[in-house]
Order: C-alpha cells, then structure tokens, then sequence
C-alpha cells in the first residue's frame, strides 16, 4: 500500500506517468473506483507495446487532453466517426461532451445508414435523428453511404477479402474514432473495432459483415463467430487503408448492455471509467475491456460480452494483425 500511495502522489505532481505492471499503481476511475495495475491482464511494460492513454476526467477538457496526448496533427480534412444514437433516450456521446474536440478539429461528423430499418435506415431520417440528438449544434453531418459504397481490400482476412465501406470515405484525409464503448445486442460489446468495421461499413457492407461475408442484402443474422471474425477483417481494411491518419478515442460512460444502436437501452448498472485515447484499434479495445472486468460492477456487462462471445473479436483482430492486445498505459491527469 505504501507503494500504491507513492505512485498516486507521483500521478498528481506529473503530467504524464506510465503504468507499469510491476509497480501496482493505484488507478482512480471517474466514478471514484481504485484498481490495482494487476487487474489488466494485458497491461505490460514492454517498450514494444502500443500506448493507451488514460484519463479518469470525463469532460470536454478531459477528452481535449486524450486527444492533445497522442500528439498527432491531422492531415487535410478530418472526419469524426462516431454513432449519431437511435434516439434521444440512446445513450450516444453527447455535444456538450465531444463538442469542444470537434470544433478544435474542424472535423465533420461521419456515419453510415443501418441496415436493419429503424430511425437511421435513410439519408433523410438519419440527419433528422441526428438533429434530434443535437449534433448538428456542432458541425456537419456526412452521411457516406448517401450516394453507394466503396470497396477496401482486406489483406489476409479470416472470413472477408474485401469491405464495403460508404462511397464518400475516401472523401476524408484523416479520421478520429469517437467512440463510446458499451455492450451490444450481437457482437457482445462495441468499442473501436466495431466502429470502423460496421460503422464505417455502408448499408450493404453492414449486412456483409453481419453474415462473414456471404451476402450484401437481407437479413443481418448469420454465424456468430463468423460476424465477429468479419469486423475484425473490416477493421483492418480500414486501419490499412488509413495508416497513420486515423487516432482512436474511447469513452467510457453510461457503461450499458445496450448499443447507442438501441433506441430504448436499458439503464446501466455500473460506475463510469474514464477517457481513452490510442493509435491502436486492438489496444484501446483490449483496455477497455479489461477496465470493464476489473470493475466491481461489472457483472451485467460482462454477461452480455460473453453470451454473445465477444472476446473472440479480440482473438480474431490479433491473429490477422491488426494490432496488438498488449497495451503500455499512460494516466494524463487525476
């Protein structure tokens, strides 16, 4: 405990301090929960390891500052991918949230129609919803399946060879990742992975992924691992395509079951965890699963990850190499 007690005085004197997992730093979460380091079974301190950067402050300034961590200046014009939320009861980021990163950015807010009806299932009713939500207080709204789709090659997939993403992708020189993670009804949990396969994915290309790769129209049922190796396939076509003018942000707030997809989400049960901020999609993904289970109220959540076998997204992302499950951690501010 001395230990801990010292790294937390370290914590509020530095700007930057990494976690090591041989030290046992205590981690303060925005909903006031302390962690040992030894609860992230993928936290590491190798050198080789990709940085995730943690901040406890979920606030416009908080996000601001994980972005202002990673250090990169965008090229050209930037998109913010993000889920504009089914309704105004979905648990989407919110404007007065992400707001202040947008317009420092003078990024247009990007999304893909859905392929499964609902609010968001056309160009018109899409931006109306997003209106609703108060999105368009913010920026523009880009709608990249509006006019079809694109194709992304999928360099040694396990289930795709290809993806199908909106047909104004290419419009955009770099991209920023928003994303708020949560459960999710299919896929178990949706973090950065899922926003750039099926997110970015068009209508057609949703329904791609949904079945691995075996159809782009009717219904999105098919095999679960197969959907789940499919993002994971179209994650890395986008994070290839991308390079290094795409950064990934998670937030992780209003920690339900239910994907920003589901208009009438149940309420969540558990603490709100912090900011997240990485060049890695399979980084601040595993981070932020392994925050969400060594939480000590994370019981609903982790059921519905792993009734849906949600981790094998994880497996399915390392094995094709679209980054690495192993994470340094940064902690930018108490």
């Amino acid at each position: 405990m001395k230990q801990a007690r010292f790294f937390s005085l370290l914590l509020g004197i530095c700007l930057l301090f990494t976690v090591s997992a041989s030290a046992e730093p205590l981690l303060t979460t925005n909903g006031g929960v302390a962690m040992e380091a030894s609860a992230l079974p993928y936290l590491t301190d190798s050198e080789d390891a990709p940085i995730v950067y943690y901040i406890s402050d979920i606030s416009p300034e908080g996000l601001v500052a994980a972005y202002t961590a990673l250090g990169v200046d965008l090229p050209g014009r930037v998109g913010v991918k993000m889920s504009t939320g089914e309704s105004t009861r979905s648990n989407y980021l919110r404007p007065e949230l992400i707001g202040d990163l947008v317009r420092s950015l003078g990024a247009t807010i990007v999304e893909c129609n859905t392929a499964y009806g609902g609010n968001r299932a056309s160009t018109a009713m899409h931006r109306q919803q997003a209106k609703d939500n108060g999105l368009l207080d913010i920026a523009e709204l880009d709608i990249l399946d509006e006019e079809g789709s694109m194709e992304l090659p999928v360099e040694g997939g396990n289930v795709l060879s290809v993806d199908y993403v909106g047909g104004h992708f290419a419009n955009y020189d770099s991209y920023v990742v928003l994303t708020h993670f949560k459960g999710h009804a299919m896929a178990g949990f949706g973090g950065a992975i899922k926003n750039i396969s099926i997110g970015f994915g068009s209508s057609m290309g949703k329904v791609w992924i949904h079945s691995g790769g075996t159809r782009t129209s009717g219904s999105i049922w098919g095999d679960q691992n197969a959907f789940l190796e499919a993002m994971a396939d179209a994650a890395k076509a986008v994070d290839t395509y991308m390079g290094d003018r795409i950064v990934y942000l998670s937030v992780l707030n209003r920690l339900s079951v239910d994907c920003d997809c589901d208009g009438n989400p149940a309420e969540p049960d558990m603490h709100d965890i912090c900011i997240l901020a990485s060049t890695d999609p399979l980084a601040i993904d595993q981070a932020g699963i392994d925050l969400v289970y060594a939480m000590p109220d994370s019981a609903s959540l982790v059921a519905r990850i792993e009734g849906r076998n949600g981790l094998h997204t994880l497996e399915a992302a390392e094995q094709i190499g679209l980054g690495s499950r192993s994470y340094r951690l940064v902690n930018i501010g108490e």
